[in-house]
């Protein structure tokens, strides 16, 4: 629960992700804890994190909620390694046929830690649209595009 506060920080200095409250963040860590990881400096200090679920509905999908690392850690495969990470471990404990996340047509860098993700463990990457930019109460939300890469081979 002590790493809330830490990556809320880093997704709030992100400058892409939507944020959300620091109450979230806290209540993340502290109930989807298993399917979530955070990386650390060598202070100890968490520098990166990826935040997920498993889909009520279908118990074998991942659901990546966000993907962050702190500036001065971007561009070291950090991102793609806590990705691996994460995805071996949900495996390993609860079985895992797929993994999901959306990503807006705008975010590039998450676009090709997927895209690429989806090329190491060889397997299928679809893409649609799952909320249109219109749902949004804001109005100048983009749409928030669905990718489904899966199924893991056993």
């Amino acid at each position: 629960m002590e790493d809330g506060a830490a990556i809320w920080r880093i997704a709030r200095d992100s400058k892409v992700l939507d944020l959300n409250s620091s109450y979230s963040y806290l209540l993340w860590c502290r109930d989807f804890a298993a399917t979530s990881v955070v990386a650390r400096d060598e202070t100890g200090s968490p520098v990166a994190f990826v935040t997920g679920y498993i889909r009520p509905d279908r118990p074998e999908t991942l659901v990546v909620w966000q993907v962050a690392v702190d500036h001065g850690h971007r561009g070291t495969g950090l991102a793609a390694k806590l990705l691996d990470d994460l995805t071996a471990r949900v495996a390993a404990e609860q079985g895992l046929a797929s993994v999901e996340t959306t990503i807006t047509p705008d975010n590039k860098a998450s676009d090709r830690l997927f895209t690429s993700y989806a090329q190491r463990h060889d397997v299928a990457l679809e893409r649609e649209v799952l909320f249109d930019g219109g749902l949004f109460p804001e109005g100048t939300h983009l749409p928030e595009v669905l990718y489904s890469i899966g199924p893991f081979h056993a």
